[in-house]
Order: C-alpha cells, then sequence, then structure tokens
C-alpha cells in the first residue's frame, strides 16, 4: 500500500487547488499553506499537503454559505476567538510559549497560571486553594469508571459549586486550582494535598524520580489543545454563566467518548494484540481488513507528527512493541504516534495500572477547560447557534367550516 503523500510539489499543489503558482505562494505568505526546503534538493521548495486538502474544502464550501456554516464544527474555521492556545506549524503554543519546550522544566501549576492569565498573582499559593478532605467517599463511589467518579465526587468539594454568573474571572483563580487539586485526589484515589500535582500523583503511584518528571512532562503537554469536542462543551456551559465545577463536568463527559480521551482504551486494546500476537503488521493489516482502524496514529492538525506525543516518547526507552508498531504504521501509512499512543507506551513504561493514562489526560486537560471557562465567562456572552432544519415540513391545520 503506497503511503499517502506528506508533501507536494508546487505544481501539483497549484494544480489541487486550481490556481497559479503566484496564488499558491499568496497562500504560503498568508500562512495558509505551510512551505519548507525539500530534503533532496534545498532549493526546491516543498508544500504541506494536509494544508493544500483543507483549504481545498474551505474553498469548496466557501461557495455555499449554509454549508460553510456546518463544515466549522467538522475541523473546520474558527468558530471562536481565544487567546490560549495556538497550533501553527505542526507545533503547540500556550499564549505564545511552545508547549513541547515548557514541559522540559515547568510544572503543571506553572502552566495553568499562564493558561489563567494570572500574571505575578499565584493562586495556589493562597490557603484557600487546599481543599478540604472527604470525610468519606461512599463504596458505590469506589466501583465508578474513572469518569464517572470524577463526576460524582466533583460537587463534593465547595470549590465546584460556586456559581461563576458575573463574577470576575479573576476571583475565581483560587477555585480553580482548588478544581485542579481535587481533580488529582480524586483520580489518584487519595486527599487533596499542596504539593506540586507530578509529585502528588508520584507519591501517590509509587514513583521514582524520574517517573515523576515523565508524569510532570505529560500533565503539560496535556494541559490544553485549543477548540476541541472538551473545550468547546465546557465553553458552551460556562456562557451561561454555570458554576467551575459543572464547566469541568462537561469538559469530562467529552472526554470519555471514544474518538477523544477514550482513545487511550482503544491504543491499549491495540498493545494487548501486539502482547498476545507479537507481529505488528499481522495486527495492523487484521485490523484493516475488519474495518477497525488503528487507533494511536495521526492527527488531522499535525500532518508532520504530533509534537506533543514526540516530546514524550523522545525520553521514553521504547519497547519492542512500541518501536514495531512505530515502524509497522509509518510503513503502511505513513502515519505516526500521537498523544494517546504515547500516554499508554507512558503507562506501560512506568508500570502503572491500565486505565492511568486517562486519568493523566483528564488531570491535564482540567488545566484548559478551566481557562476556557475563565475566557469564556469574561465575554458574557451566551453560545447559541443555530441549527438547519432538515425535518419534515410543517402542515397548515383548517378547521373544518
Amino acid at each position: 500500500m503506497a503511503k499517502p503523500a506528506l508533501f507536494l510539489d508546487a505544481e501539483t499543489a497549484a494544480q489541487r487547488l486550481g490556481v497559479s503558482k503566484a496564488t499558491l505562494y499568496a497562500y504560503v505568505s498568508r500562512g495558509l499553506i505551510q512551505a519548507s526546503d525539500a530534503e533532496a534538493d534545498p532549493r526546491r521548495r516543498q508544500y504541506s499537503a494536509h494544508d493544500v486538502d483543507a483549504l481545498c474544502k474551505r474553498k469548496s464550501v466557501g461557495r455555499r454559505p449554509k454549508a460553510a456554516a456546518q463544515a466549522t464544527l467538522d475541523w473546520g474555521l474558527p468558530v471562536l476567538t481565544s487567546a490560549i492556545t495556538l497550533i501553527d506549524g505542526n507545533r503547540l503554543f500556550y499564549r505564545g510559549q511552545d508547549a513541547a519546550l515548557l514541559s522540559d522544566a515547568a510544572t503543571l501549576e506553572e502552566v495553568a497560571c499562564l493558561l489563567w492569565d494570572c500574571g505575578m498573582k499565584d493562586p495556589f499559593a493562597d490557603p484557600a486553594a487546599l481543599p478540604a478532605p472527604l470525610a468519606s467517599v461512599p463504596p458505590t463511589f469506589d466501583d465508578l469508571p474513572l469518569i464517572e467518579r470524577l463526576q460524582a465526587l466533583l460537587p463534593l468539594f465547595a470549590a465546584g459549586r460556586a456559581i461563576a454568573w458575573q463574577r470576575d474571572p479573576k476571583k475565581l483563580w483560587i477555585g480553580a486550582a482548588a478544581l485542579l487539586r481535587a481533580i488529582t485526589a480524586i483520580a489518584s484515589r487519595s486527599q487533596p494535598g499542596d504539593q506540586p500535582v507530578h509529585r502528588h500523583l508520584a507519591k501517590a503511584w509509587q514513583l521514582d524520580a524520574r517517573g515523576a518528571d515523565l508524569v510532570r512532562r505529560a500533565l503539560v503537554l496535556l494541559a490544553d489543545h485549543e477548540l476541541n469536542a472538551s473545550a468547546f462543551a465546557v465553553r458552551v456551559v460556562a456562557s451561561t454563566g454555570a458554576s467551575l465545577g459543572a464547566c469541568l463536568s462537561a469538559g469530562l463527559s467529552a472526554l470519555s467518548g471514544p474518538l477523544h480521551g477514550g482513545t487511550t482504551s482503544l491504543v491499549e486494546l491495540l498493545f494487548s494484540e501486539m502482547d498476545a500476537r507479537g507481529d505488528a503488521q499481522s495486527v495492523i493489516e487484521e485490523r484493516l481488513r475488519r474495518g477497525d482502524g488503528v487507533p494511536g496514529f495521526g492527527h488531522p492538525l499535525y500532518p508532520q507528527g504530533d509534537p506533543r506525543a514526540r516530546a514524550i516518547l523522545d525520553h521514553l526507552p521504547l519497547t519492542k512493541v512500541s518501536r514495531d508498531l512505530i515502524a509497522a504504521m509509518e510503513e503502511t501509512s505513513g502515519r505516526l504516534p500521537d498523544i494517546d499512543f504515547a500516554l499508554v507506551a507512558l503507562r506501560r513504561e512506568l508500570g502503572l495500572p491500565i486505565g492511568t493514562a486517562l486519568a493523566l489526560f483528564a488531570i491535564g486537560r482540567t488545566v484548559g477547560w478551566l481557562a476556557h471557562a475563565l475566557e469564556q465567562a469574561g465575554t458574557g456572552r451566551l453560545i447559541r447557534p443555530r441549527a438547519q432544519y432538515n425535518g419534515p415540513l410543517p402542515t397548515e391545520h383548517r378547521s373544518a367550516s
């Protein structure tokens, strides 16, 4: 099976777009298409096939206003203005700072202060940011899956119930810090503490200093990812003036789906198949024949590979299973590992229980959800799109004369 081309030459790119080369170069200068030097010949330029195809789609629906509006909700044009996160040039930026570089040393708390736009104030230093311990947890809650347990226990913390309506977002920073610590405690089945999140988790999960640092790195890379499904859900709820706890519950609900954070459970199954059979090519071929696909590889926003995955995998001693899967997928489809694959590889490297990858996702992304809730609350606007009706047309009822 031939690999899909990641880059196109100028002539092919221009033909696909139906424009002249001069217009293609104009698209590049406006940042609509990424261009780079060709490896074989530095004098030649090559153009991102992903960007070209995306622009083709935008030009197609742009001639039909209703189709354009519908397409914005399907990896389409921006639908909200935000100063939190930028995805550009196959890189992820938090308020202008490269997330991969931040992950080399920053803590999740430092990234939270950055994304919440706290300036010089550190809400985590306030005594009120330490939630009171839970006196007791009903035994039935212990048997709940992670997401449901988080949603069930979060309202027991006072910070999760405070209504955000008409409050200055700056007044909510301390409550946001308390909620991050509450989520961390629930996910790790421990009581809230004032240690940095990665150290709290390392103690709860019995990790050494190296393990703690790997967890820190992953949490920073997971903190936000622009306007994904869970962030959008959070912003819709925040726009109603609901509490930060309600916003987090919305984000958690979206995260549980198999097309979002739940993908980690599908990657776990892929690794289990590899453990049982040991042949990456046959595992992938069988999955493709069944129409199941191969989770954990490829991302529409990162045609050259997910930088978050790379920033984690570069610091892991990859097992033969991981190496074989990566090599087989690159050979078969040209797709590279994404963040879900990296999280499961990290979970396995640290010897943590299945499900820990999703816990890391939920804890890290809590920071971004709170950032979006705070930003949306600050606008004072309700998110209320219109629907394009396609049901049966109304019938007129006339009374008999």
